[in-house]
């Protein structure tokens, strides 16, 4: 029995670890029973790039490092919210096939999965919003389980094509999504290579292949990974509710300004069908402006206002509580 046990949990091991680069063996093991011993191998990749930041201490810092992991959280965040939320998730707009797979690509970069599988947990989220089935709610797992454990449970790691049929027919979409490590794998060589070129052709700035590395990709991607899970965590923590959404759903400025609007998430619950999310002009919602900038530009259309008749009742339930 014993010899079984061990054989099960290598075999077990084998394949998870086979789905850091593939993960379409998903559906071959994972029945919602998979045993707690093979959790390190979805925690192990999430605690490495965490450690790897820790290689700051040698590579040192410089303006151009900093700038540049500035740069890739604000391109990259406003790529999570405006790309993989309001347009995979919620189909706030539209757009043609070939940018939607660029949005994709960008989205990807992330380093948060693929685009299906982040749009049909999201669409899950918003079915069973505090529910028990919700599986990153505060209210019913606590804070850390909302904000990093969920992810990091083997039994979440499918992609529900179920819930994302209208994308699931695109294979360049599930081709991302099967191999969703490729995409960050590039970035991180391409700020490798971007820092290695300037020191050779400006030394003065300082930097190198090492730094840009760790500013541009890891340091980058820590902070934006945990800034994208406290809208799961948080804003169902801390804030303030202006409607009654049947869920713990809060609007909160700060978050707002780090996620690039995704903290007025009260008024997105409320109506998630609208491209914007600070419902308000004096609701800082940036994702907002950029999508209207690509609106511009030809290669987004159709963004969903808010109705008046939404406003309204913001209004009226203002009236009654004062």
């Amino acid at each position: 029995m014993q010899d079984l046990i061990k054989g099960t949990r290598k075999k077990h091991a084998m394949i998870a670890i086979v789905q850091w680069f593939d993960t379409s063996l998903t559906g071959r093991y994972m029945d919602g029973h998979i045993p707690t011993w093979v959790t390190w191998t979805r925690w192990l990749p999430f605690l490495t790039v965490h450690l790897i930041c820790l290689a700051v201490i040698w590579v040192g810092w410089s303006w151009v490092a900093v700038a540049a992991a500035v740069s890739m959280y604000l391109i990259r965040m406003f790529a999570i919210t405006g790309f993989y939320h309001r347009y995979f998730s919620h189909k706030t707009f539209k757009t043609s096939r070939p940018f939607q797979f660029v949005l994709a690509v960008i989205g990807n970069s992330a380093v948060q999965r693929g685009p299906l599988w982040w749009a049909a947990n999201h669409r899950q989220h918003h079915v069973y919003s505090d529910t028990e089935k919700d599986i990153h709610s505060p209210v019913q797992h606590g804070f850390w389980w909302s904000h990093l454990g969920w992810i990091t449970y083997p039994a979440n790691f499918g992609t529900d094509f179920k819930a994302v049929p209208d994308l699931a027919k695109f294979p360049e979409l599930r081709f991302l999504d099967r191999f969703d490590v490729l995409v960050p794998t590039l970035l991180g060589t391409g700020m490798f290579l971007f820092g290695t070129v300037l020191n050779r052709i400006a030394p003065e700035l300082g930097t190198s292949g090492a730094q840009m590395l760790i500013w541009g990709f890891f340091i980058s991607t820590v902070v934006l990974a945990h800034a994208t899970f406290s809208i799961n965590s948080l804003t169902h923590m801390f804030g303030w509710k202006r409607y009654q959404t049947g869920d713990e759903s809060r609007n909160n400025f700060w978050l707002a300004l780090i996620t690039l609007g995704e903290g007025w998430h009260n008024n997105h619950h409320h109506y998630p069908a609208a491209t914007r999310q600070g419902f308000f002009w004096w609701e800082i919602d940036l994702t907002y402006y950029g999508l209207l900038f690509l609106e511009q530009l030809g290669l987004i259309w159709d963004l969903k206002p808010v109705p008046e008749r939404v406003l309204n009742a913001d209004r009226t339930l203002l009236a009654a509580s004062a």
